[in-house]
């Protein structure tokens, strides 16, 4: 399991690994076809900063070769914002005075129809807070059923389950899951997450693992940035944890996401970083130089414009007309969101956004009957 490695791996020496790398590490990394963990590390750096425009040219290459000119498409969509959890960040918190709302079957595919009405998505995200009693695997089996009626690709970002409710809910026509670790820095962790569930740092940090067992045919990465004043090292730490997956289950597909904290409807919380645009998108870089084929994501947190500047340049999968309150596309419009959305431009907009920076939107990028033998290898 990733949480046993990752004690090899020492928070500080990291950081003063990034922090010492020189001028010569970053030319040294950029002249090479395959890079590892210290080569990253280089890229990360602030010793990178002077040759931005070269690693931007580096990732558009390598970005057009494993992708071309195409842009996937997806819509998240929250079901419910009930959570057992007190993420002292998050919006959804279990102290936060708020209706909590679970969809019933009949409200989610009327989301589902409204969502159809917005633009042809075929590639959805179902969304929850974390809360098991009430909105456990068998809520998530039902919300999946009925998706199939009307996506060809389903994931889900709820919260982590054990390999055998990941392998139960690829029966029901599960294909991916997105989940973000939030934070690697074990010892900082239990601070922004002291009760629920989620304070167990080895439990949320080996889902992956325990995804990759089940056969999740898509695995999805995300480190929260604000949270640790090393941001650096947060992504590191990731990229460090993508090439273990990439190595314990080579079959399934990766992708990364570098989601920057947006305001929420939590009090009291102030974010330990910043990350500028320029440093968003060295990351971005930095990673798709890393790895040439892991899919990059970039949702509407980001405004319209840093989506616009990088859709060319290393990011592979965008969110449109995202809603971020359960409920949003039909049932509750006004119920409260997790976090403030930034791009909030139509499905069509960003469409022909992309169309006119000479990216084709690609609505429907999966199916499973491409799956034959599924990321484990059964029929």
């Amino acid at each position: 399991m990733f949480s046993e490695e990752l004690k090899r791996y020492s928070w500080d020496e990291t950081t003063d690994r990034i922090a010492s790398k020189t001028d010569a590490d970053v030319r040294r990394a950029l002249g090479k076809s395959s890079c590892d963990i210290d080569d990253f590390m280089a890229l990360l750096s602030p010793a990178a900063e002077p040759y931005l425009e070269t690693m931007a040219v580096l990732s558009r290459k390598y970005t057009r070769e494993r992708f071309g000119r195409t842009m996937s498409m997806f819509i998240p969509l929250y079901i419910t914002n009930s959570c057992s959890n007190s993420c002292v960040y998050c919006g959804f918190h279990r102290e936060n005075p708020m209706a909590r709302i679970i969809l019933t079957p009949e409200q989610i595919e009327d989301e589902y129809k409204a969502i159809k009405k917005l633009a042809p998505f075929e590639n959805i995200l179902l969304v929850t807070g974390e809360n098991p009693a009430k909105a456990g695997v068998p809520y998530l089996a039902k919300a999946i059923d009925i998706a199939k009626k009307y996506f060809s690709n389903i994931k889900i970002e709820v919260m982590p389950l054990k390999t055998e409710e990941y392998a139960e809910l690829c029966h029901h026509g599960l294909n991916g899951v997105i989940c973000f670790q939030e934070t690697y820095h074990r010892e900082n962790y239990k601070l922004y997450h002291p009760r629920g569930m989620k304070s167990i740092f080895e439990w949320r940090c080996d889902g992956f693992d325990r995804m990759g067992q089940a056969g999740v045919h898509s695995i999805g990465m995300g480190v929260l940035i604000g949270l640790e004043k090393e941001w650096r090292t947060d992504v590191t730490m990731m990229a460090r944890h993508l090439r273990y997956l990439q190595k314990h289950y080579w079959r399934t597909k990766y992708s990364i996401n570098f989601p920057r904290m947006r305001p929420a409807k939590n009090e009291g919380f102030v974010p330990n970083c910043y990350m500028t645009d320029r440093q968003l998108a060295q990351a971005t870089f930095a990673m798709r130089i890393f790895d040439h084929d892991v899919d990059i994501s970039y949702s509407t947190r980001e405004p319209a414009f840093i989506r616009e500047n990088m859709c060319t340049l290393g990011v592979t999968t965008m969110s449109a007309e995202s809603h971020v309150n359960p409920g949003g596309y039909h049932t509750y419009p006004q119920a409260l969101e997790q976090f403030s959305v930034s791009d909030e431009r139509k499905a069509f907009e960003v469409a022909r956004s992309l169309e006119e920076h000479g990216l084709q939107p690609v609505w429907k990028d999966w199916d499973a009957s491409f799956d034959l033998f599924g990321a484990n290898g059964k029929v």
